[in-house]
């Protein structure tokens, strides 16, 4: 049985998928302040949700029909390997400023550094925002 990217069932999705459809909408849900475009490896509109709130929420409800699409792009770009993309942000999202993320991806001395300096003084967690997805490729690669 074949099934496609857009699935909202994530037990059913390919292995291939990094960047599953269901925890796009999930992110979407704080679309407004970008989370979701981060996430699919969006970094400038994301930026641009940011400071707009969505665009005035206009592109914030706009995006609800685009994240298939969405997810569909970033699964094509970023390949899955031993680091969970979905894991890596959600540890970002929630604890990035002790560097939880960073421990979970193998940078210990990174993550040391977040974790004794709050993010960075909150630089690196926002330059992780802009990253992160580069960043796990990278790792991913270099196993």
């Amino acid at each position: 049985m074949t099934t496609n990217h857009t699935d909202l069932n994530p037990t059913t999705a390919d292995a291939d998928v990094s960047h599953p459809v269901l925890v796009g909408y999930l992110f979407w849900i704080l679309g407004f302040i970008g989370a979701h475009r981060f996430y699919f490896g969006k970094p400038l509109t994301g930026i641009l949700w940011f400071f707009t709130g969505g665009i005035f929420l206009i592109g914030w409800i706009v995006d609800f029909f685009f994240i298939p699409a969405m997810a569909e792009q970033a699964n094509q770009r970023y390949p899955n390997g031993r680091i969970d993309y979905t894991v890596t942000w959600v540890l970002h999202l929630f604890l990035g400023i002790f560097g939880v993320h960073r421990f979970y991806m193998g940078k210990i001395a990174t993550g040391v550094l977040y974790l004794l300096t709050g993010g960075l003084f909150g630089i690196g967690y926002l330059y992780d925002t802009c990253t992160l997805n580069e960043q796990i490729e990278e790792v991913n690669r270099g196993e």
